[in-house]
């Protein structure tokens, strides 16, 4: 992931008259990337996370309402309306699919990490038009039903379809569908060479502006897992929840972002959605690795 991501980036940048034509099955892609995710889920985490619902609603807090917050009022006061919408936008999407990964690399919670990534998702139509609304309010024109109808086809219908099929299946599904996972890896590089090509000749590199927003993406994001592990600490949860908080938390599906401001909004809000992709998951790494100890380490972190 920290290889694929950049790469994407660099091809659209590069290549930017070839993928640009790949924009209108961007959807298409996405949704198919949704979909070999969804069939690794089932209901039953769900159902169990919601019995014991803490770790839920701190996620929830964090996600969707502190870090948003800190994030919004911060840009503010540096950037223009468009690219604020582009901040708001990053840190109002779902959590990212690839934070299961990092929970099982660091030996946490696979079941909460699992419903978490189906319930956010499953709330993303409504939480991130909503949010951007809230947020944005009269700053940027948006159109509110083409976003959620956007998430709506490209996360939530895939997700249920995904999800349904692995039930009816009894589990059995992802060892034979696993194929889709090269797929997917392959779909998401072209995601974003896609959205990446059309904002390719305005991206201006001796702009000191583009250095600022990408250093921005680096320090909110290393905030997001500061605050995911200070909300673990004092909600005085074990490790293992501890440690999916820190992943959901910190991860946030930015190709969805990319996606949607490259769709709906200016140029300029796409750079914070595209410059945060190229170091998301080497943050996760480098983040993990300081706050969270080892990776494979069971000792209290």
């Amino acid at each position: 992931m920290p290889i694929l991501t950049p790469s994407g980036i660099v091809m659209g940048f590069l290549f930017s008259p070839v993928f640009i034509h790949l924009r209108p099955f961007v959807p298409w892609l996405f949704a198919l990337m949704t979909l070999s995710g969804a069939l690794k889920l089932r209901v039953r985490e769900l159902v169990a996370a919601v019995r014991k619902p803490a770790p839920i609603l701190y996620f929830l807090l964090a996600a969707h309402v502190i870090i948003p917050l800190v994030v919004f009022s911060i840009c503010s006061l540096i950037f223009d309306a468009d690219t604020l919408s582009g901040y708001a936008l990053l840190f109002a999407v779902p959590t990212a699919v690839s934070g299961f990964i990092w929970v099982s690399i660091y030996h946490g919670d696979g079941a909460l990490a699992l419903a978490i990534v189906l319930f956010d998702t499953l709330l993303s139509p409504l939480v991130v038009p909503g949010t951007m609304s809230l947020l944005l309010r009269t700053q940027v024109t948006l159109d509110m039903s083409g976003i959620a109808i956007s998430l709506v086809l490209m996360v939530l219908v895939p997700t249920v379809l995904g999800v349904g099929a692995n039930e009816l299946s009894g589990g059995k599904l992802p060892p034979i569908v696993s194929p889709l996972n090269v797929v997917s890896k392959l779909c998401l590089v072209l995601v974003i060479a896609a959205n990446a090509s059309p904002v390719a000749s305005q991206i201006q590199l001796d702009n000191p502006k583009v250095y600022l927003i990408a250093a921005l993406c680096i320090g909110f994001s290393a905030f997001a897992y500061i605050c995911a592990k200070l909300i673990g600490i004092l909600g005085r949860l074990p490790r293992e929840k501890r440690v999916t908080l820190f992943f959901v938390i910190g991860l946030r599906n930015i190709s969805a972002a990319t996606t949607i401001a490259i769709q709906f909004f200016p140029v300029a809000a796409s750079l914070p959605c595209l410059l945060g992709i190229v170091f998301q998951q080497v943050l996760a790494a480098l983040m993990g690795k300081a706050l969270m100890g080892r990776a494979g380490d069971h000792d209290e972190a």
